[in-house]
């Protein structure tokens, strides 16, 4: 399929200091389009200004939340080169999304092609300072205009771009985490193993809940014992105890599986850790911190990278990790990720994809 391009003639004005992004506030020229209409499949590929995308108030993505989205980053490295990380990943779980809410299948190895031709279109927008990066976010919405609970017909996949900052504020600082023990995010045959839209609605309040107590982000226990940890909010969670990382299984289908995840397992068996993939139960963590066992915990997701773990709150029990410092395992996967993505380290995994340079 053939994508055209119309560029705009109102280009935006860069952000003059890149130390001050943030993270999703602003957005660049152009955007990626494609529509989805019932017996025509995906067609009219298109990259146009970057704007409203006009909707009908009956749009069913508005009523059913039939919508699902992926998240990925382009790098510009010292050399100028331009580069994405495992694109191909993030397409292909896009798809996984796709078909547990009833959305039809993209093509991904063109859907790759039309990130990288996205970024190349706008590649001044790719920040040039280090830790900063072009975040990259495709998704997929039901626009067809009824009111019917029923798979939609009619669907628009769109590509935005957004020059971004350190997800956190303090950059890898700990953050604080606080088990949510009243609230469920996802159960094994529901909708937690995809990045359906509607997934992160139902986290905002237990969220909501751990901000006014002074934590960054929720640790979620399954849905059924309520013992079983499973991710934190934006993230994948890992735990070091008495030396062996252990991070949540996926078997459930409740947990997603991420990108940064899965790099951070190939990396950690790759250098010689010991690694397991299995069912965790929150007294567990318990009982490494009381007998002095509990080394470090972080999570892992394409926003932060690595996000270490200072606290943990369960109840009445606070657990402070590693004095509230990052730990030994979460800086070695930081700077071997951040290394690969920035080209500051060699790629020996081949998981960087060259758009310019």
């Amino acid at each position: 399929m053939e994508i055209k391009i119309t560029k705009t003639t109102s280009p935006k004005a860069k952000p003059a200091d890149e130390s001050k992004l943030g993270f999703g506030k602003i957005f660049t020229d152009h955007m990626f389009l494609m529509n989805y209409d019932e017996g025509q499949g995906w067609h009219d590929a298109r990259i146009v200004p970057y704007g409203p995308i006009p909707m009908e108030p009956s749009s069913m993505c508005l009523h059913y939340g039939q919508a699902d989205f992926e998240g990925l980053k382009a790098y510009r490295t010292e050399s100028g080169r331009i580069q994405l990380f495992r694109p191909e990943q993030n397409m292909a779980r896009m798809n996984v999304s796709n078909d547990r809410l009833c959305i039809p299948q993209i093509d991904e190895k063109f859907c790759v092609e039309a990130i990288k031709k996205l970024v190349e279109v706008d590649a001044d927008w790719v920040p040039h300072q280090y830790g900063t990066s072009l975040y990259i976010r495709p998704f997929i919405f039901a626009i067809d205009p009824m009111l019917g609970v029923h798979p939609a017909k009619h669907l628009i996949f769109c590509i935005m771009c957004s020059p971004v900052g350190a997800y956190y504020a303090a950059g890898l600082a700990p953050v604080k985490i606080y088990v949510e023990q009243n609230y469920v995010r996802a159960v094994t045959g529901g909708t937690g193993f995809t990045k359906a839209a509607a997934n992160y609605a139902i986290s905002l309040k237990a969220q909501e809940e751990a901000d006014k107590a002074g934590y960054e982000q929720v640790l979620w226990l399954d849905g059924v014992h309520r013992k079983y940890i499973e991710e934190v909010g934006a993230m994948n969670v890992f735990f070091v105890l008495d030396g062996e990382v252990i991070t949540p299984s996926l078997d459930r289908k409740s947990i997603l599986g991420g990108i940064t995840r899965k790099s951070c397992l190939e990396i950690l068996r790759h250098k010689g850790y010991k690694v397991t993939e299995r069912d965790l139960e929150i007294d567990e963590l318990i009982k490494a911190y009381d007998e002095g066992k509990f080394d470090e915990a972080f999570g892992t997701g394409t926003a932060a990278v690595i996000s270490p773990i200072g606290e943990l709150k369960y109840g009445d029990k606070i657990m402070t990790l590693n004095n509230g410092e990052i730990g030994p395992v979460s800086q070695m996967l930081y700077d071997t990720l951040t290394g690969i993505q920035w080209g500051k380290t060699e790629d020996t995994f081949g998981w960087t994809v060259p758009v310019i340079g």
